[in-house]
């Protein structure tokens, strides 16, 4: 569609109602529904003097055959069957022309299958990641947009009015086609993973190896939030780590239980690594500790066997602030490999400068570096790697040898710091001309003549070469 379409929001949970109010703030008419009306009626008393530009409906159906051509129908309801069921009900609805927009963490081979399916009706269909949660959905998320051009015309106007800003410039864009914007909110949300866990390890090592309190913690995670650690997940840690439990006055993290949940994103974006031949192992041991952090009853158990101690560790703060810049540089740097595997697999022609500026606000990975990233991608980038980027390369080879200190005083001290030992091993590896992995290619041809690469010489010779 070229003309603007009238657009349409159905499911007023907590995310969807705040970006319905958040369009509406914006000035743009807005139909909505919800699976029950009785939520539709309280969303419009909620909206007050926004309602002027609010059309309610009974239900989905109703919106659907009442609103005018061109229409754009935003779901926000929970990602999977859900989704799905409404999507093929919808696809009886409209007519051709308009667009359905999926705005909810779907799985990105489901946007694809959708795309294809919908499309077949006449109909276009949108893929849209929003990330920035239930405050980023009322004043601005970063927004992600996946399908044809033609759809995404007839939606930008208002994306582009609803995003976050960055220096006035709307954290918003069209990515490529089908599942690629949701893709690259599954990326993001992977990468949020590692950074979420990295930020805890450091603060487990504070804890537990030097005996500092939380609110002495977060006040160092406060002054940190400066220059190249400048972050959003850095200014709420410590916030965080500084709050009071107002039912016991102990440090609120004291009370929380150790045993931290995940919605899917995290394993989806390890398994498209893993699909893609790619290594995302920051963001795998991210996901892991959450897994290992479900089993409660086992890690208390297990303490008692195993006789599970942390000793003392003797780092400077200067390290962990090192550490951690040095740590969320690879994390980024695997994500943004991964996004480059899937964009020459499904040939979405991604642009990794502008995915960085659309993460510059709103969004929960929002950092400093973001700008240095985007920078990087329009710059020299050596053999196509952000961590040889010359930016890149001399910061990691400024923070590095802190990243080791802190690694071996966890693994002397008992620390368990998985994502910070993995970032570490990452990056070692593409530091090294030649690794072990011969070793590993000549067992493989061993047992099971499976062939080699001799150096200087062709591929596929293979035993039996050995005495």
């Amino acid at each position: 569609m070229t003309e603007l379409a009238h657009l349409g929001l159905y499911g007023l949970g907590t995310m969807g109602s705040a970006l319905a109010l958040n369009i509406l703030d914006n000035g743009f008419a807005l139909h909505v529904a919800n699976r029950q009306e009785a939520v539709t009626t309280a969303f419009a008393e909620e909206a007050g003097p926004l309602a002027d530009k609010l059309t309610t409906h009974k239900d989905l159906a109703a919106m659907a055959k009442d609103m005018p051509a061109p229409r754009a129908i935003i779901l926000m309801i929970p990602a999977g069957k859900p989704v799905e069921d409404t999507i093929i009900a919808l696809c009886d609805m409209l007519e051709p022309g308009d667009t359905i927009i999926d705005a909810g963490n779907s799985d990105f081979h489901d946007t694809r299958r959708r795309t294809e399916f919908v499309e077949a009706k006449g109909l276009t269909f949108i893929g849209m990641g929003v990330s920035g949660g239930e405050e980023g959905a009322r004043h601005g998320p970063s927004i992600m947009v996946g399908g044809t051009p033609q759809a995404w015309t007839g939606i930008r106007p208002v994306i582009m009015a609803i995003a976050a800003k960055f220096e006035d410039e709307p954290c918003a864009d069209h990515l490529g086609p089908d599942g690629a914007g949701h893709f690259v909110k599954t990326v993001h949300n992977g990468i949020e993973y590692a950074d979420m866990q990295m930020i805890a390890e450091t603060y487990g090592m504070m804890r537990y190896g030097q005996g500092l309190a939380p609110a002495e913690i977060g006040k160092r995670f406060e002054e940190w939030d400066s220059g190249a650690l400048t972050a959003y997940l850095m200014e709420i840690t410590g916030k965080v780590l500084q709050a009071t439990d107002t039912q016991t006055g102990v440090p609120a993290v004291d009370v929380i239980l150790d045993r931290a949940g995940q919605k899917g994103t995290g394993r989806w974006t390890l398994i498209e690594a893993l699909r893609l031949g790619q290594s995302a192992s920051a963001i795998e041991a991210a996901v892991a500790s959450r897994s290992w952090s479900s089993e409660k009853e086992t890690r208390v158990a297990g303490e008692d066997i195993l006789g599970g101690s942390r000793g003392s560790v003797d780092l400077q703060d200067a390290d962990y602030k090192d550490a951690l810049l040095a740590a969320r540089i690879i994390a980024y740097a695997q994500g943004f490999r991964l996004l480059a595997a899937a964009s020459e697999e499904y040939s979405w022609n991604l642009d990794f400068a502008r995915i960085a500026e659309i993460w510059r606000a709103g969004c929960i990975i929002r950092s400093a570096l973001l700008d240095d990233i985007s920078a990087a991608f329009r710059g020299d980038m050596p053999h196509g790697q952000l961590i040889f980027a010359p930016f890149f390369a001399e910061r990691l080879k400024e923070t590095l040898p802190a990243l080791r200190r802190v690694v071996s005083a966890a693994a002397l001290g008992g620390h368990p710091i998985p994502a910070l030992s993995s970032a570490l091993s990452f990056v070692d590896t593409f530091g090294m001309a030649r690794g072990t992995t011969d070793l590993i290619q000549a067992q493989r041809d061993f047992f099971g003549m499976h062939g080699f690469e001799r150096i200087g010489g062709d591929a596929g010779q293979h035993g039996p070469w050995w005495e």
